[in-house]
């Protein structure tokens, strides 16, 4: 949760002018450029790229979840690896949602990024 409040966190701010050059040609520059001077294009890429990110992250984190609660690495009565199984069932669960939101999961990850586009296109 914290990767999309930090995603979203740096985004939308922009600060003033910083000396007498850069205010007159504040609006020249500031549709040209992002706030770090950067081309706009390549900053909006960089921003998009961390909200889809954060999406996938927050989606991955649903689907682990979601397959604890299915059962997926429980340990079978007859036959289980014992404690060492149980220990590291979390961590193939984790890497199963991984990779589930990687290759499109259930499309969670696409609706929060629109989401948070809109606000951050909006702010």
């Amino acid at each position: 949760m914290t990767e999309i409040a930090t995603a979203v966190g740096g985004l939308g701010t922009r600060s003033g002018p910083t000396d007498a050059r850069d205010a007159g040609a504040g609006t020249a520059r500031s549709t040209a450029q992002a706030d770090n001077g950067a081309p706009r294009n390549v900053a909006q890429g960089a921003a998009d790229a961390a909200l889809r990110d954060a999406a996938q992250a927050f989606e991955a984190a649903f689907l682990t979840e979601m397959l604890k609660h299915a059962g997926l690495g429980d340990t079978p009565e007859a036959f289980g690896g014992g404690v060492g199984e149980e220990q590291f069932a979390g961590f193939l669960r984790e890497a199963q949602a991984q990779e589930l939101a990687a290759s499109g999961g259930i499309g969670l990850a696409e609706y929060i990024f629109d989401a948070l586009k809109d606000r951050t296109d909006g702010a």
